[in-house]
């Protein structure tokens, strides 16, 4: 069987290959529980915005998507456009970010150090390579456009 070059990967493939790199960051034995506090969402308040390359975009795009949601508009630099204010709530929690995924606030632990993540963070950089990206970008503009662009 011929392995498929990494440009030939379908939408649904690079997807999968996203998810596979935030279930492989789950199953690592970090000291660390994510309370759901929503401390981390609050981007004004923390001055912490996400970046996310574009298959962590394209990941959040269609998980908000799947919420109902075609555009995504922030009403306020004060928190994520993806946290249900009512709830309290992430909306794409099971889709979050990788930045979402290892920045803890202090009650859960504080954030993972970069070279305990490294090598996941350059297989989605090689997934943003492949997608043409050219690097990490902030949070909401990152999801807007790859919603913008798949529309």
């Amino acid at each position: 069987m011929k392995k498929k070059c990494p440009a030939e990967r379908s939408i649904t493939e690079i997807v999968a290959a996203v998810r596979q790199i935030y279930s492989e960051l789950a199953a690592r034995p970090f000291e660390r529980r994510c309370l759901r506090r929503t401390e981390g969402c609050h981007f004004k308040v923390t001055g912490r915005t996400p970046y996310l390359t574009k298959g962590e975009a394209l990941l959040a795009a269609r998980a908000w998507r799947a919420s109902g949601r075609k555009e995504l508009r922030n009403e306020s630099d004060v928190v994520c456009p993806m946290l249900d204010r009512s709830s309290g709530h992430c909306r794409i929690y099971p889709d979050r970010p990788f930045a979402c995924r290892t920045h803890f606030c202090a009650a859960a632990g504080g954030p993972l150090a970069r070279w305990e993540v490294v090598d996941l963070i350059r297989r989605l950089e090689t997934i943003d390579a492949e997608l043409g990206g050219d690097g990490p970008r902030k949070f909401t503009a990152a999801v807007a456009a790859t919603l913008r662009a798949r529309s």
